[in-house]
């Protein structure tokens, strides 16, 4: 079905020959993921280029593929480009400049263009198979969450919490972090990408902690804020407003949503609180083989519309400088009717 896709969509925009060579594409086209592996689609042929490590991996794994073994795709990129007699090739943006250079000084006679998203638009919409990989991605990321609650308390580093998240996601299933852990305490908490550090935590912060794992490749990314002793009415005031615009989101996010107002529905409810000024990011952005992919969301984009089988984030939050911040973050499911909440963590405010 994947390959159905990409198919049509080369032939619609007359492209004759189409080379892949980003490792995620790969393995969303083939299901490999070793280290060396080019694809190469032509009209009539799917194409496995891998080295003599990975030669008997592959046919083992690989279907619907040509498995051919060499060390020099570009000489049997050249060749092909010859036998196969097509006019054009096009390729990812994301190509090693050093890999263009050497393709280009090969292939003299046929027209080379890169394509922007070209394979990343396909992945936007998850099959029944990602989803369940996403899902227990999330799954993972709640159940570590709600085992640090009981880790975090004061004269703990954001080191140690994040060392401890990182672990337990692992011990929990997870083949890796899907990201640096981010764990930003009092003050800090108002970075909304604050690295953890061995600042200890303190009776009173605020502790923001983002997060997430990969499940068979699939991603999950999660942010909660919690208060360790008591929370501050500032801070208390803007965990409530966040969470609102949080929740405005999950109840109204559905297939044919525009992006403007995927973005302005949560943006609003901090706008209106009079915090706009201090909601410095995007709402969200899309999530699967990697944890940050298309979509992502503007006040300006009208077009193109959400879909269903999208999963996609809902993050907004508030920052004080000199105070502290609060960011909640889930992982959303969109379908026809409206989304799934995959990320099922609490989110109430936590005094631990």
């Amino acid at each position: 079905m994947r390959l159905e896709k990409l198919r049509a969509k080369l032939t619609a925009e007359q492209i004759d020959s189409f080379l892949v060579t980003d490792k995620q594409n790969i393995y969303y086209l083939t299901g490999f993921s070793g280290t060396a592996a080019t694809v190469l689609l032509t009209k009539t042929r799917n194409i496995f280029m891998t080295d003599s490590r990975y030669t008997e991996m592959a046919r083992s794994l690989i279907k619907d593929f040509e498995i051919i073994e060499t060390r020099d795709p570009i000489s049997l990129l050249t060749e092909l480009s010859v036998s196969e007699q097509f006019k054009n090739m096009a390729f990812e943006e994301t190509v090693d400049y050093a890999f263009f250079k050497r393709l280009s000084r090969s292939m003299t006679k046929i027209d080379l263009f890169s394509t922007s998203n070209f394979l990343l638009e396909l992945r936007q919409v998850k099959d029944s198979d990602e989803i369940q990989k996403i899902r227990q991605a999330c799954a993972i990321a709640d159940q570590a969450f709600r085992e640090v609650l009981k880790f975090i308390e004061p004269g703990r580093s954001e080191i140690d919490v994040a060392n401890f998240l990182d672990f337990k996601m692992r011990a929990l299933g997870a083949s890796g972090i899907s990201f640096e852990t981010i764990v930003a305490s009092g003050k800090r908490s108002a970075l909304p990408h604050g690295v953890a550090t061995h600042k200890l935590i303190e009776f009173g912060d605020p502790v923001t902690i983002d997060f997430g794992c990969y499940y068979h490749h699939y991603a999950s990314d999660m942010t909660r804020t919690i208060f360790v002793g008591e929370v501050s009415d500032p801070l208390a005031e803007i965990y409530n407003i966040v969470h609102q615009a949080n929740t405005t989101l999950i109840k109204q996010a559905k297939a044919g949503m525009t992006y403007a107002t995927f973005d302005e529905l949560p943006r609003a409810v901090i706008r209106e609180a009079g915090y706009a000024a201090q909601f410095t990011h995007g709402i969200g952005h899309g999530l699967g083989l990697e944890v940050h992919e298309i979509p992502y969301f503007s006040a300006a984009m009208t077009q193109p519309l959400l879909k269903a089988g999208m999963v996609v984030t809902d993050e907004p939050g508030i920052y004080l400088p000199n105070q502290g911040g609060v960011r909640i973050e889930d992982d959303l499911l969109i379908t026809e009717k409206g989304c799934e909440v995959l990320t099922n963590a609490p989110k109430e405010l936590i005094v631990i």
